[in-house]
């Protein structure tokens, strides 16, 4: 058996356990056989037969799943923007994907009732991912836009202005808390620091269909994505077309992110952190690093939730805040290790 079939072995076990104590752990305890007889009693048409197989059925499992494939959507989204951006330290917290999306969903929490009866009736539950996906995608193209050289992309500038268009979508949602009402000024507050408190089955559903769709997309660009890291022009060679591989996998990275932030909120480092830990087993391969990345991230953002439920229980942290306090100083690791905030001489003696 080789390496990365043991890595993928152990990810599967690993997730599985976590998923089983995400579960079960909380602020009302259920039991596995209550799980299996809460999925029994569904099967068959009938309802749960007390609050444990209620709360595992209605709650817990619903977040549960939810917080797996967003895990999975910002890890892979992650692999998929170093490869697009050939550099290691972008994810779409960083690049203002988030940031955008968040915007986009504050204004319909805010301007919904205002918007036309038709759009309502139109889109329905799904007005929300629609405005975060466009505030995503303008955020992100236009971070691409600004940063693109003559040849390739200049990294720090790619930061720079990722920071500048996250201040930009901050601002706007700031600036939609400000004219909001009380409760959808606490809502877009809690929803900025991300929370799966609110995770529905029709949220799995959705999430899950776009994440699904676009993993089996990008798993069909991982080659293109090896071509490219070695640079445009041997990627031109090779018979890739590198400005319609950029399109193509911004579209759908974005979409999936805005999806899923729409949902959670935002929650930060998870794309960037995960395929840093998945090429020290699985290497830089992306047919290998996809999947890997995939399941780590749905692991891990699983660990991440069940820590917030119950370190403070019963009272509930917010994940971004977890997921920011160990993300922000491996991101500091990562730059020093990339050499970026080494000095480069020519400052004041």
């Amino acid at each position: 058996m080789s390496k990365t079939k043991r890595v993928y072995i152990i990810l599967v076990v690993l997730l599985i356990v976590v998923a089983l104590a995400a579960i079960a752990y909380g602020a009302v305890a259920i039991s596995v056989a209550d799980m299996f007889s809460s999925i029994s009693h569904w099967l068959r048409g009938e309802k749960p037969a007390n609050i444990y197989e209620g709360v595992f059925l209605q709650i817990r499992l619903p977040r549960v799943l939810l917080c797996m494939i967003t895990g999975a959507v910002l890890s892979v989204s992650g692999v998929l923007m170093q490869g697009l951006f050939r550099n290691p330290i972008v994810e779409p917290g960083l690049i203002g994907t988030s940031a955008g999306a968040a915007f986009g969903a504050s204004v319909v929490f805010v301007l919904a009732a205002g918007m036309g009866a038709g759009m309502q009736r139109l889109t329905g539950s799904l007005l929300v991912p629609l405005f975060a996906f466009g505030g995503g995608l303008l955020a992100t193209y236009t971070v691409y836009l600004l940063a693109r050289g003559s040849r390739q992309l200049n990294v720090t500038i790619l930061l720079l202005i990722g920071i500048a268009i996250n201040a930009v979508g901050l601002s706007g949602t700031g600036f939609m808390s400000y004219i909001a009402r009380d409760p959808q000024a606490r809502s877009i507050t809690f929803w900025n620091l991300g929370t799966f408190s609110g995770a529905s089955w029709f949220q799995v559903w959705i999430t899950g269909t776009v994440a699904a769709i676009v993993f089996l997309i990008a798993s069909g660009y991982a080659k293109q994505l090896n071509a490219l890291a070695l640079g445009e022009e041997q990627a031109m060679h090779a018979g890739v077309d590198p400005e319609k591989l950029k399109r193509r996998i911004m579209f759908f990275n974005t979409a999936m992110v805005s999806v899923a932030t729409a949902f959670v909120g935002v929650i930060s480092f998870m794309g960037l952190i995960v395929p840093h830990l998945m090429r020290m087993f699985v290497g830089s391969d992306n047919r290998k690093l996809l999947p890997a990345s995939m399941l780590a991230g749905a692991m891990l953002l699983t660990l991440a939730d069940m820590g917030a439920r119950l370190l403070l229980a019963p009272a509930e942290l917010p994940i971004g805040i977890i997921t920011a306090l160990v993300g922000a100083p491996a991101f500091i690791i990562l730059l020093k290790k990339a050499h970026i905030l080494q000095p480069k001489g020519g400052g004041y003696d």
